[in-house]
Formats: C-alpha cells, structure tokens, sequence
C-alpha cells in the first residue's frame, strides 16, 4: 500500500526536506514538503496526508501549536515530531496530546521506512460475535471505512486468525459456546499487547465480567447499541497508540 500514503514534511531546513521528500518518493511513497507550517496548514486544506513528519522548533510556531493547528483541520492524520533538540517537557506535552512518537535527528531513514510502510497496512478488525447480523452490518460499515474485516461466529476459530500488530478484536463478552472472559484469557497468552475492545448488550449482567476483563488489558467496553462515529473513534486512537508502540520497540531494537 506504499504508493497510496501520502506523507508531508515540514521543516524550515530547506535541505532536511528536499533530502528526505526524495528519499520517500524513491521509496514509492507520495510525499511533499513544505518549509512553513502556515503553508502546510493550507496544504492540509486542500489535500488529505496520511502522516505528518515536522520539526517541533520552528520560526513561525513551535510543534505544538502546528500540531493543535493541524487537528483542528485534519483530526485523524498521523503526526510525527523530529528534533535535533527538544526539551522532554515539549516532547511529553506532544505525546499526551497525540502526536504519535518524536524522532531524534539525524533521523535514521530505515526505521522512518519501517514505520511509513507499517502505517500503510490495511488494518484489520476482527469480530468475534456469535450474532450474524450484527457481524455483516459492523462488517460492512467498516468495510467502506478501509478496514479489512474478519468475522467469527465459532470463538475457537479465533487464534488462526490473530496477528500481533496492525489488529483489533472487538469481543462480544457473551457468546453461546464460551464466554467472552475466557477468550480474552486465551487471546492474552499468546498477544500480551494485541488491541481488544469490549462489546455487549447486557451492561449490568455482564458487569462482573467486564470488570474482571478491564484487568487483562483491554481497551475499553463498548455497549449495545452503539454509535459507529464511538467505535471509528476508539479504532483511530488505538491505530495512532500502535503507531506509537511500533515506534518505540523498533527504537528499542536499535539501542
């Protein structure tokens, strides 16, 4: 899916941008640059990007302020500090507010490689309910969202279908054959950190379940019936939190 994404650099060394623009282009990604962040902004009106890459310490506003700006604008696109210098309280201000990760230069274009390639891949829902209609109609919801759906009705199935990275799992707690605790249980041996998110209809009389499942390290707990504009919510910051924790394991491995 390279050359689909759509990736805009903002940096006022002119070079930094050129550099890395044509590196992204060589690679097969789309990717512009731009040495203002007011003219990225404008940017950002007329066209959509799938991540943003800026520099936090620039002339017309630091990365903070850019990064507010650009939510305001384009709420659900991914964006990427890079500094050369950078104090943690600047860093830890844009982490809690969203930004995915910040990169330390000189960058290494490897892992910004592995990183654009990950945030390229498709990602994939997988639903685990034993109601067939609420699976085809969430399925072909998130279908034309550009999700790749998987649907389970037999919750022993499940495990073949598992990835660890780039996957959800959304759990009906009460299924017909076994309970919804006790997949997660399973799910959690083998994916410690694989994104699972509650759902059920029955709020009070699986609320010991819920809170017995709430420690196994799920999302959250959505109710029946809900919104889809709450799910698509919950799925993009889960997506920006796996961003983050890909980055962050594949700095690991570099150290």
């Amino acid at each position: 899916m390279n050359k689909y994404m759509n990736i805009l650099i903002v940096d006022d060394d002119q070079r930094m941008v050129k550099t890395l623009v044509d590196i992204l282009q060589l690679k097969g990604f789309k990717a512009e640059g731009s040495h203002s962040p007011k003219k990225a902004l404008e940017r950002l009106i007329d066209q959509d990007f799938d991540c943003v890459l800026t520099d936090i310490k620039m002339p017309e506003m630091n990365g903070i302020e850019f990064f507010r700006a650009i939510r305001n604008i384009r709420p659900d696109v991914a964006v990427v500090f890079m500094t050369a210098y950078a104090t943690n309280e600047i860093v830890e201000e844009g982490i809690h507010e969203g930004v995915i990760a910040t990169l330390n230069k000189p960058l290494d274009i490897n892992l910004l490689l592995g990183f654009f390639s990950f945030l390229g891949e498709e990602p994939s829902v997988v639903i685990v309910d034993d109601d067939p209609q609420f699976c085809k109609t969430l399925a072909a919801i998130l279908h034309t969202r550009g999700f790749h759906v998987i649907e389970i009705s037999d919750p022993h199935a499940l495990y073949d279908f598992l990835k660890p990275n780039n996957q959800v799992v959304l759990l009906d707690m009460k299924l017909n054959s076994t309970s919804g605790l006790d997949v997660l249980r399973n799910i959690r041996e083998k994916y410690s950190h694989l994104p699972v998110v509650l759902v059920t209809g029955f709020r009070k009389d699986m609320a010991a379940s819920i809170e017995a499942a709430m420690k196994i390290n799920v999302f959250t707990c959505l109710y029946k019936p809900f919104q889809i504009d709450e799910l698509l919510s919950v799925l993009k910051t889960i997506h920006h939190k796996e961003l983050g924790r890909f980055l962050k394991e594949s700095l690991s491995k570099r150290r």
